[in-house]
């Protein structure tokens, strides 16, 4: 019986462009003939999201996508968690409704899970010699101080701990005990993952197409500063770090995590 992959795709007033990632999930062909189920959660979209999800759903039935509408917004970490908790695959990746990263490279993330490697593989958007928009530079910089915030605490080398793609084996995510229901999910996530016992985590270098505040990026230096705070509250405090953390919190007021 060939292995499924579960795509988790949280979407937030996303009608206007969600098609467009459905059609680059639907194309791409897995390896070693793996499956796809496709799970939508739809965060409380204002605009036609869930008619455009609806309509995709009926025109292109060979996809398997199982929708879930949340009647109340509650933030991007929640909708992640419905869809994380329903998800039946043999494994999960995190997708945004956006087209800022492109489905074409998962079988990058799965090929060291599928090898044996890995347990988790994160979407590192600062190695590899994939194309990277350039964008914004405080963000930039902001992603990279969370990163090695989230490192220090973890004792991970990771370079880009905010990445959307994060690849991991079904059981092992559905057993952590997730809570933030906005942008605080990455260092959270982050944080318990690496504590699990005989964890294996791999990172490897993926594209970035990344979208302007015009463009509908959303994530802005008040989630920042959450990020900041969900570093320290998910993780082991060593106070050897006190005074460092100190420090960073007062550069932190000038960054904006991406």
């Amino acid at each position: 019986m060939s292995e499924k992959l579960s795509i988790v795709i949280p979407a937030y007033n996303e009608g206007r462009t969600i098609h467009l990632i459905l059609d680059k999930v639907k194309d791409v062909v897995l390896l070693n003939g793996m499956t796809k189920e496709v799970l939508i959660i739809n965060d409380c979209s204002r605009d036609n999201t869930e008619e455009a999800v609806l309509a995709y759903q009926r025109a292109n039935p060979d996809l398997p996508i199982t929708y879930h509408k949340h009647e109340v917004n509650q933030g991007k970490g929640a909708a992640l968690h419905t869809g994380i908790r329903i998800a039946t695959g043999n494994y999960i990746i995190i997708q945004d409704a956006d087209l800022e990263y492109d489905p074409e490279e998962y079988n990058i993330l799965l090929k060291p899970i599928v090898n044996g490697f890995a347990d988790v593989v994160y979407g590192s958007r600062f190695i590899g010699g994939k194309p990277h928009r350039i964008l914004f530079f405080w963000h930039s910089i902001g992603n990279r101080w969370l990163t090695l915030l989230s490192n220090m605490f973890t004792n991970l080398n990771l370079t880009d701990m905010e990445t959307c793609y994060k690849l991991f084996r079904r059981e092992m995510v559905q057993g952590l005990e997730l809570k933030e229901k906005r942008f605080g999910f990455e260092p959270e996530v982050t944080g318990k993952i690496s504590r699990v016992p005989g964890v294996r985590i791999y990172e490897v270098g993926i594209s970035y197409y990344g979208r302007t505040y015009e463009e509908g990026k959303k994530i802005g230096w008040k989630d920042g500063f959450r990020a900041i705070y969900c570093i320290v509250k998910y993780n082991p405090f060593p106070k050897a770090l006190l005074l460092l953390l100190v420090l960073l919190l007062g550069v932190a007021a000038l960054l904006i995590c991406c």
